[in-house]
């Protein structure tokens, strides 16, 4: 189908659209060495060259293969090898053997994102794009930016247990004065609307807008610090099991936990794992890579808790309901956390908060019909909300509705908390 004159416009930026997130892909994977592409150290990393066939493959089969006629697979094995978890696409390798596939090549890889390139778009050129097929299509966009995501937490997982502590980019930093500086941010007694309302783009666990009920309370309007949380490791916090939740503390002994993820303590010093390698530990960075169990401890050591995910949604609406210029999103490239500076809260970027919120459906939650109903709706059981985003998130992918979600043991994300106390 031609598209009409008036479509051109809109038309072109998609392909502008489309062409700077996939492009994104590419450049996360520049500075890598051909051995890192398959490397996959846990069941919960993935090889970086399996996110790159996937994210490909899922505009091939939900686009492509669905809304043009005479399109033909890259490779009929693919649909088997990149499927992550939708049930409806048919069978798929298993999860935790992607680190096996030594086959297909990068360079094969590199040629199927070509092929799936070109076919959209021409796609993009000669379609119109109907509701359902551009819906389908932001779904796309979104769902490679949450993968580029994935792929820097991956790297660093795969970089940061190598003995040597290879740099994976150093950070430009720019001059900073840090404000460590702690505000109390206080919400009143109320109820207050929550969740998704409007007709830009979002995820359908936003859905929909709904009263709440919060009795009077505040949040620190910053990140807890690397120093701060250093005071809780000195004193005996991941010994003491007065502080954790029982699941918690039996996954503290299990594990032989004693810090955060990539804290690394020699001669009496402690430094850390960063995207630019091995550093003394900054103690007025946010504090970064550790579990739910950790975040909670922390906060029951301090006499405080974390905030519900509804009491962080209305404080960052109240006090921070525009993105400042200052917030550290993948946008400025920094590949790492950054103290915090200027007076604005300190809500957007940076590292994903933990928040005491069960990850469950809104009330009328509606899950869409399909493969595509997959993509949330499935994993609201045994995992806990986080907000906010991080240094990996792009700015234009996150807003305050926005609910990431993950297992309460898992640390290898850019996750920090903020703490929390009733009034």
């Amino acid at each position: 189908m031609d598209i009409s004159t008036a479509q051109v416009g809109r038309q072109q930026e998609l392909t502008n659209r489309f062409n700077e997130v996939r492009q994104l892909t590419l450049e996360i994977c520049e500075p890598l060495q051909p051995e890192d592409f398959v490397v996959q150290p846990v069941v919960d990393v993935s090889p970086p060259k399996w996110h790159l066939a996937h994210t490909t493959w899922f505009f091939e089969i939900f686009i492509l293969k669905k809304y043009v006629s005479d399109y033909r697979l890259f490779d009929d094995d693919y649909p088997f090898l990149f499927n992550s978890y939708y049930e409806n696409e048919g069978d798929r390798w298993i999860r935790s053997e992607r680190g096996v596939l030594s086959r297909p090549w990068v360079k094969e890889i590199m040629a199927y994102r070509s092929y799936v390139d070109d076919s959209m778009l021409q796609f993009l050129k000669t379609t119109e794009l109907n509701e359902e097929q551009l819906n389908v299509f932001e779904i796309g966009l979104n769902h490679e930016q949450q993968h580029q995501e994935l792929m820097v937490y991956d790297i660093k997982h795969i970089l940061g247990i190598n003995p040597l502590f290879p740099t994976y980019k150093r950070s430009n930093l720019p001059d900073y004065q840090p404000n460590l500086k702690t505000n109390w941010l206080r919400v009143d007694e109320g109820v207050y609307e929550v969740g998704y309302e409007g007709k830009d783009f979002h995820f359908d666990n936003e859905e929909g807008k709904h009263k709440v009920y919060l009795p009077g309370f505040q949040v620190q309007d910053r990140l807890v610090t690397n120093g701060e949380f250093l005071e809780f490791v000195e004193d005996s916090g991941y010994g003491n099991f007065n502080h954790w939740l029982m699941e918690g503390h039996e996954w503290v002994k299990k594990e032989n936990i004693r810090a955060p993820f990539y804290w690394i303590k020699e001669e009496g010093e402690w430094f850390y794992f960063t995207l630019g390698g091995k550093e003394k530990l900054n103690l007025d960075e946010p504090v970064t890579h550790i579990s739910f169990y950790e975040a909670d401890a922390f906060a029951k050591w301090k006499g405080m808790r974390l905030p519900t995910e509804f009491e962080w949604e209305v404080a960052c609406k109240l006090h921070s309901p525009e993105i400042p210029a200052e917030a550290n999103f993948m946008d400025s490239r920094n590949f790492r956390t950054m103290p915090r500076v200027g007076a604005n809260p300190q809500f957007y970027g940076d590292a994903w908060e933990w928040t005491n919120s069960a990850y469950l459906p809104y009330p009328h939650y509606q899950k869409v019909d399909g493969a595509l109903g997959e993509y949330n709706g499935k994993f609201m059981i045994n995992q806990m909300v986080l907000r906010g985003g991080s240094f990996a998130t792009m700015a234009n992918h996150i807003r305050p509705t926005y609910r990431n979600f993950f297992h309460p043991h898992l640390r290898w994300h850019f996750t920090g908390f903020r703490l929390a106390e009733f009034t």
